[in-house]
């Protein structure tokens, strides 16, 4: 079977072929951002980068049980390349995957995919409810509070940090700027 690189276009279409719930299709385009904003920043494939942060829980809302397991699935029925099915799935290493990130893309993704929750949170209980007015002190301030966005594994968070060796405030940073690029989108421009 002959592999081809996906669009933006197919990929989204198999997101939400898979993926009818608002509040999973927002996570999934705010990664998508993050993932472009890193990738821009490293000199890196934007596209490349922004698919596979697009499709990374392609298979969540129908097959949670069978979290990652299914996205390759589907992304191996779709002929999607090996690198890209690769990258998705190893954003659940050590939760629901086997497969360690090994690349900065798939470093990045594992680090910023639970971060981009607790972002999105924090923004929420914000007056603005506002991507854009919220700050890495803020979010660093709500990181402390485990009751707080409790579902958010902080622990990968800063197992990503620590593989990227970065600072834990520059990575909330690079999150931040990166959703604030779709801030329309994820339905976090608030009232500002």
């Amino acid at each position: 079977m002959d592999t081809k690189v996906p669009s933006r276009e197919e990929a989204f279409r198999l997101l939400t072929k898979y993926n009818k719930n608002e509040s999973l299709i927002k996570h999934a385009l705010a990664v998508e951002a993050v993932m472009r904003y890193f990738a821009r920043k490293r000199g890196e494939d934007e596209d490349k980068w922004g698919i596979i942060g697009l499709i990374h829980d392609l298979d969540y809302e129908k097959f949670p049980s069978e979290h990652c397991h299914k996205t390759e699935e589907i992304l191996r029925e779709n002929q999607w390349p090996e690198e890209y099915i690769r990258a998705a799935i190893s954003h659940g290493w050590g939760i629901c995957s086997e497969v360690e990130p090994k690349t900065e893309l798939e470093k990045v993704l594992y680090a910023v995919d639970e971060l981009t929750g607790l972002v999105v949170t924090t923004a929420l209980v914000r007056p603005s409810k506002s991507i854009l007015d919220t700050t890495t002190k803020s979010v660093k301030k709500k990181w402390k509070d485990k009751r707080f966005a409790a579902g958010v594994n902080r622990s990968v968070i800063e197992k990503g940090a620590e593989m990227l060796g970065m600072d834990l405030g520059d990575l909330i940073t690079d999150t931040i700027k990166g959703m604030q690029e779709v801030a329309e989108e994820i339905g976090l421009k608030g009232t500002l």
